[in-house]
């Protein structure tokens, strides 16, 4: 089966690159509609009250003519003693004051609020023609999207949701209503794209059932948790940067990029020296205790409360969070391509992964996860290529636009902990590094492998693939940053900006490349749905099923664990419908934090379990307990930036956790192969029962 899938890997990978040289029409007009007195009031929006900071600086003695607040900024439009306009911003902030930014194209008449990273404005000339332009606030660029014609004199002008009202008077008296708005048709796929993403999807259903028809007569539960531990340690490695990858990373991440700039990179790049650390002394050591759940790590180096409690909430945090994000982005971007709802694409993807997990187990996973990595990155560095074949000036002019609007700013050496900074990445990699067996979605793919020096050469290959597949995301950005600078007018200005590469693969892509990286984008997520149902199915029935049950059976718990894999699936299906509903500024920072807030002060019992003698149990638990109270605190505040909830988990159950320790009697309990200090030399096996 390996072969074939390098085979399939192969063929996939040179499709990819026969489309580069084809191109797609921009999908965004304007609409101009006749509506009657009537239909207004369902139309028009009054513009909301603005309290604007003082006219200082370069705004003194401007006359506001418009004004708005628009996310995180102040917005006016004002005339110029000179008689020209001026187009002015101040963020919420106030660090820097008010920011003169590119002048209006013509004289505008009226401002009002898009989407996400854009504002409506209209203007009229004296030849009874009214012009729709947009203004983009991260390239800070105006886009003309068209011009009509007033029927009449016009009257007066409103805003709209998606636009303006006009109303008019023609020569003969009679009132016109005119909804000037955004039109962009949604691009259904060609044939050949559902041929890619149908045969996609039904390649990882065949492996899924190629492993359970291998496997279904085997009766260690070992197979379906953690692949009979006989997986190779390259495609485990592959597997670990599948699983960590995500639409978060495909989508998510030029989204970020495109918004500001590389700092998130850092972390990438500072993290490597920790991940080598983990391969050569953390990893080992945990591997050699041939655990199913690394959370029975805490049992046996604290209590078992402690592994009940971190394993129910690293469910409910798989549930509840990471599995609704996974699945919310793809479906984000499949509806933005092919008119489906995001319903319907939540359901086709949730479902057909839980098909092939429940069939196939952790060895359907892993190989499914071999061939995700190479459509998704495959996806990646074609759709990097088609972008800057499509910009002006090419790679070049990329990266001269790029490195002048300091787009590629990877390194931030200050202090600021509400920013991401390096000094925050490299607290949060020390961390990390020190609490790195708390993921158990992570570590079932390093429990798999045949030894624990595999489990070292996994990692190792985990840290060869991240950095450069994180470049492509980032570069993937960036080049989106330049394309929609010289080519504002191709962008919707009501989507969000974690709606940008989508729009691109549906309005610039041709067919069959659009199909192979909406297929790369559905590898991209359901590699790490897939991880996280299995994760949890796992984590169900080895800490709970065979935890308290009088007399478990490796039968009853696979059983258990496959029930437990679709109804898991389908929770993490409903909170993803749940998600689509809300309205997140940055899907990216909402990970971060919900994985800071809901899972941090338990990963921090490894750090006291592995590199203490001294915690104990008690004092762990009042360690997390005060995590959690510390984390809500920073959050309720604002206090630090997103990325930073999980350091202040982590270090407060450290921390604290250490001290209340030494107020109770040091661990009785045998210490060996359990902490670096005391390490074990040859694996044990472990009575899954016990």
């Amino acid at each position: 089966m390996p072969q074939k899938i390098r085979r399939v890997s192969a063929l996939l990978l040179l499709f990819l690159v026969s489309g580069l040289l084809a191109q797609a029409a921009s999908q965004v007009s304007l609409k101009a509609t006749d509506v009657s007195a009537n239909e207004i009031p369902q139309l028009i929006v009054a513009p909301a009250e603005v309290e604007l900071p003082e006219l200082s600086g370069v705004a003194n003695g401007l006359k506001p003519r418009g004004q708005l607040s628009h996310y995180d900024s102040f917005w006016i439009l004002a005339d110029a003693p000179d008689g020209t306009q001026v187009w002015l911003q101040h963020s919420e902030e106030g660090e820097d004051g008010w920011q003169l930014k590119s002048s209006p194209p013509a004289k505008l008449r009226n401002i009002g609020p898009g989407g996400q990273a854009h504002i409506l404005a209209l203007g009229t000339d004296g030849n009874g023609n009214a012009t729709f332009y947009t203004y983009h606030t991260i390239t800070n660029t105006w886009a003309d999207l068209g011009t009509v014609a007033i029927n009449g004199t016009l009257q007066n002008s409103r805003n709209a949701e998606d636009g303006f009202v006009l109303t008019s008077r023609n020569a003969d008296g009679v009132e016109i209503n005119t909804h000037l708005n955004i039109a962009q048709d949604k691009r259904l796929l060609k044939t050949v794209d559902w041929a890619i993403i149908l045969f996609y999807l039904g390649f990882t259903a065949v492996i899924g059932y190629y492993y359970y028809r291998k496997d279904k007569e085997s009766k260690d539960n070992a197979d379906f948790f953690l692949g009979g531990r006989n997986i190779p340690w390259w495609a485990a490695g592959i597997s670990l940067y599948a699983t960590g990858t995500s639409a978060i990373s495909y989508i998510a991440t030029p989204a970020k990029s495109f918004a500001t700039n590389w700092l998130y990179l850092a972390n990438n790049v500072v993290g490597m020296f920790g991940i080598i650390f983990v391969a050569f002394w953390i990893v080992p050591l945990i591997r050699r205790l041939s655990l199913m759940s690394v959370y029975h790590y805490l049992e046996m180096r604290f209590h078992p409360h402690i592994r009940v409690l971190a394993s129910a909430l690293a469910i409910v945090l798989q549930l509840g969070g990471r599995m609704s994000i996974v699945l919310f982005l793809p479906s984000l971007a499949m509806s933005a391509v092919t008119g489906i709802n995001v319903t319907s694409a939540i359901l086709v993807m949730g479902i057909v992964t839980i098909l092939y997990t429940a069939l196939g187990g952790m060895k359907a996973v892993i190989w499914t996860d071999v061939i995700q990595v190479v459509v998704m990155l495959g996806g990646a560095f074609v759709a990097f290529g088609y972008i800057i074949m499509h910009v002006d000036g090419g790679l070049g002019e990329m990266f001269r636009v790029a490195v002048t609007d300091e787009k590629m700013r990877t390194f931030d050496w200050s202090f600021n902990i509400t920013q991401a900074t390096v000094w925050g990445f490299l607290m949060l990699n020390i961390l990390g590094v020190l609490v790195y067996p708390q993921d158990q979605v992570m570590m079932q793919r390093v429990l798999s492998t045949k030894s624990d020096k595999a489990a070292g050469r996994s990692v190792l290959t985990l840290a060869a693939i991240v950095i450069p597949g994180n470049l492509a995301f980032f570069g993937i950005g960036t080049a989106l940053y330049v394309f929609y600078k010289q080519h504002p007018a191709n962008l919707n200005p009501m989507l969000s900006v974690d709606s940008t590469f989508p729009q691109f693969i549906a309005a610039e892509l041709p067919a069959g490349i659009t199909g192979l990286i909406i297929a790369g984008i559905f590898a991209a997520s359901m590699s790490t749905l897939s991880s996280c149902i299995n994760s949890v199915a796992t984590l169900v029935s080895v800490d709970f099923y065979e935890r308290y049950s009088k007399k478990p059976t490796q039968k009853k718990s696979l059983k258990i664990a496959e029930i437990a894999t679709v109804l898991g699936g389908f929770i993490g299906i409903g909170t993803a419908l749940l998600l689509a509903k809300a309205d997140i500024q940055s899907a990216l920072d909402t990970s971060f934090a919900l994985g800071g807030l809901l899972g941090g002060g338990f990963a921090g019992c490894y750090a006291l379990g592995i590199f203490t003698r001294r915690a104990n149990w008690q004092g762990t638990m009042i360690g997390v307990a005060a995590s959690l109270v510390i984390t809500l605190t920073a959050w309720s505040f604002d206090a630090v930036h997103p990325f930073f909830y999980i350091f202040i988990a982590n270090l407060s159950t450290i921390v604290v956790g250490y001290i209340a320790s030494l107020a109770f009697a040091a661990p009785t309990q045998s210490l060996h192969g359990l902490t670096i200090y005391t390490p074990r030399k040859e694996p044990i096996v472990l009575d899954p029962a016990t």
